[in-house]
């Protein structure tokens, strides 16, 4: 596989890529949160930027790109500006997000010159941390220092966020030539792609990691039948994937209640009834379907990136610094989900290499585009342990 990795302004170096040559787009692009007081995050990126992601992406191709909670709706809104047509709304659900809050309490102690326990929290079994919430002995609840002035003691317990568990990604997509049919075979790109990206109810670890209850057993699998297909039932290709993906977490499988599919029982004798096209001599029994039943967690996993996934393939003295590093293995689903075979994948912010990882993984070509020298070389050598044989890096 080849991949080209260019250095410095996305919008700079997009220009030098012809129209309409590239398959795919998958980005993790600014959040505009001033993340880190990195001045790279300081905006999301303008529509000027997703009109050169337009022009050489081919019509009907797909573009995946995460936003922060935040600041989802000016991402977007550039977006559709820039000429998109905003398809639907992913979002990736995790368990491992930080309250970065204000104590309201302890500022107004802190305001008032009390100083008490200042930076340090009491656990519930004795010890003093130093971090802003120390999880107690179940690892489930938080102690902190006790108010020490009465206006603080009114607003005990108040703070100024909630807990990050979720990060929203847009789907959107370059205007179609004619009909999804025509421009599906004229350019290769318009639809996404299902059947590749279902979860699959034979394969033990996906079964276990999407909590699927009793889907797959021998004496609860739905029959074969037409209406498998995007009913929500079990299907021998798998569940048909849905707009929400998770991390598989402890903390998000709890959140969602233990559901049953649906089922269709058999319908009363009807002489001379079409059943979906179908006429029954003497009458007709509709087909017996079986759903499945456990967490309604029931969607794609991804774990969020661990240092294994981050630094696998780095040299002994290469670290992957990168602030806010994907999950390979989500970004696969996502360029597998969009992406033709034999498409060009394109990240027009590629940071640390993700996504052209997962590109390479896949048997896609990749072209990334980054500001930072030290990512571009982190992404290099990543890609190389990916398989890419050809990988060139071209500066501005």
């Amino acid at each position: 596989m080849k991949a080209r990795l260019l250095t410095g302004d996305c919008l700079e170096r997009l220009r030098d890529l012809p129209d309409a040559s590239v398959a795919a787009v998958v980005t993790d692009p600014p959040y505009g949160l001033g993340f880190m007081g990195k001045a790279w995050d300081h905006a999301v990126p303008s529509a000027d930027v997703w009109r050169e992601v337009l022009r050489v992406l081919r019509p009907g191709g797909h573009m995946v790109a995460f936003f922060g909670s935040r600041t989802y709706h000016r991402g977007v809104v550039a977006i559709e500006d820039a000429g998109f047509e905003i398809r639907d709304q992913l979002m990736w659900l995790y368990g491992s997000g930080f309250p970065k809050s204000l104590d309201v309490s302890k500022a107004i102690d802190k305001a008032a010159g009390a100083r008490g326990h200042e930076g340090k929290n009491m656990r519930a079994d004795g010890g003093v941390g130093t971090a802003s919430y120390r999880p107690t002995v179940d690892s489930r609840e938080y102690v902190r220092p006790a108010a020490i002035t009465g206006a603080a003691q009114t607003w005990s317990g108040w703070g100024t966020a909630l807990k990050p568990a979720h990060e929203p990604i847009v789907l959107a997509r370059k205007p179609l030539r004619g009909t999804v049919a025509a421009n599906v075979l004229a350019h290769g790109t318009g639809a996404i792609n299902v059947d590749g990206c279902r979860v699959h109810a034979d394969d033990a670890e996906g079964y276990a990691r999407n909590c699927s209850g009793d889907r797959g057993h021998a004496d609860n699998r739905q029959r074969e039948s037409a209406f498998a297909m995007g009913c929500g039932s079990a299907h021998a290709l798998g569940r048909w994937p849905a707009n929400v993906l998770h991390d598989g977490s402890d903390e998000v499988i709890e959140r969602f209640p233990h559901t049953e599919s649906g089922r269709m029982k058999p319908t009363h004798t009807n002489a001379g009834r079409s059943v979906y096209g179908q006429n029954k001599q003497g009458g007709f029994v509709t087909m017996e379907t079986y759903g499945d039943a456990g967490s309604a967690a029931r969607f794609f996993y991804s774990p969020k990136a661990d240092a294994e996934d981050r630094n696998e393939g780095l040299p002994r003295d290469m670290r992957n610094t990168h602030p806010t590093v994907k999950p390979v293995d989500l970004m696969r689903w996502l360029v597998k989900l969009i992406t033709p075979p034999g498409g060009l994948v394109l990240d027009p912010f590629m940071g640390s290499g993700s996504t052209g990882k997962a590109a390479l993984l896949d048997g896609f070509d990749f072209i990334g585009v980054d500001l930072d020298p030290k990512h571009v070389a982190i992404a290099e050598a990543r890609l190389r342990n990916a398989g890419g044989l050809f990988v060139e890096i071209e500066t501005a």
